[in-house]
Formats: structure tokens, C-alpha cells, sequence
């Protein structure tokens, strides 16, 4: 019987760990879902598989999906939290999941907090209202309602003539 001198056996064990370690993480890269983040009321270009040809969102009050060409998708995020995205392709096979995370943007927005009450403010230089999720009931309505009335106001006369 051959002899097996420590050398050998701390080679024999770092190779069966390294073994371990790398089939576990290729393992673990295939079922863990990729985290993808999305601002609220923006959209984002991401690619799935080229088959795909079914996209879901887990709760599409969060975020919302066009599935375009190639695999191409556009991603929008709705409202505040996270879901998950998955990707099928024509025979109903999972191609892949993904987490889809809708955060808050955290560039030039104001915050302003009045006891409960909070307004938001663009400040992109010039501070204006706007209208921003988890805002006070009346300021929200407020800022929309003069937004909607704005909207009907220019679109009233580009009508037909």
C-alpha cells in the first residue's frame, strides 16, 4: 500500500475543497436570481435570453415589463418594493428569474416633512412640486389635479380644426 505523506494529503484535500467550492458556486450562480434595481417612474433596458418568449412580473403594481426583440425587454418601475421577473420561452421552459428591486430616485428630489405631512420637490435647479409616492393626500392630489388641468389646457387646442 503507498504511502500518503502530509504534503500529499493537504494537496489531496485543498483540491477535493476547491472541487466543493467551485461546484457549489456554479451551482448556486445557476438558481440564485440576479438582482435588478429600477427607479420609481423610470425605465430600464435589460436583456434576457434570445428565446424568450413569455416575460411575468411577479406583482405588476411594483414594476412592468415590453418584451421587445432579441430578448430585449424594457422595465419600469411603478411604485415602491420588489418582485420577481421570469422569463419563459415558447415551450414554457423558465430561461431565467430575476429580482426586480423599485426604489426611490436619489438625485435631485427635496423631501420636505411638516409633522405627518411630507411634500416632495424637484429641484432640477429650480425647486418645483412634485408629486412623489408616500406624499401628503392633499399636497399629491393638489399637484396632480393642477398637472391634469395643465395637460387638458395644452391639449385642447391641437385638436382638428
Amino acid at each position: 500500500m503507498p504511502t500518503i505523506t502530509p504534503w500529499k494529503r493537504l494537496a489531496r484535500s485543498i483540491g477535493v475543497s476547491l472541487c466543493f467550492v467551485l461546484g457549489a458556486s456554479s451551482a448556486f450562480a445557476e438558481t440564485a436570481p440576479a438582482i435588478v434595481a429600477v427607479n420609481v417612474d423610470n425605465a430600464k433596458v435589460i436583456r434576457l435570453p434570445e428565446r424568450t418568449q413569455t416575460v411575468i412580473v411577479g406583482n405588476p403594481l411594483v414594476a412592468d415589463v415590453a418584451l421587445q426583440k432579441n430578448g430585449i425587454v424594457i422595465l419600469t418601475g411603478k411604485s415602491f418594493g420588489s418582485t420577481n421577473l421570469i422569463a419563459l420561452d415558447a415551450s414554457g421552459g423558465m430561461l431565467a428569474e430575476s429580482t426586480i428591486s423599485v426604489q426611490a430616485a436619489q438625485g435631485a428630489i427635496v423631501t420636505v416633512q411638516r409633522g405627518l405631512d411630507r411634500e416632495s420637490y424637484s429641484c432640477t435647479p429650480n425647486c418645483m412640486p412634485s408629486m412623489q409616492l408616500g406624499d401628503a393626500t392633499k399636497y399629491f392630489g393638489d399637484v396632480s389635479g393642477q398637472a391634469d388641468s395643465r395637460r387638458t389646457l395644452a391639449t385642447a387646442g391641437s385638436g382638428p380644426r
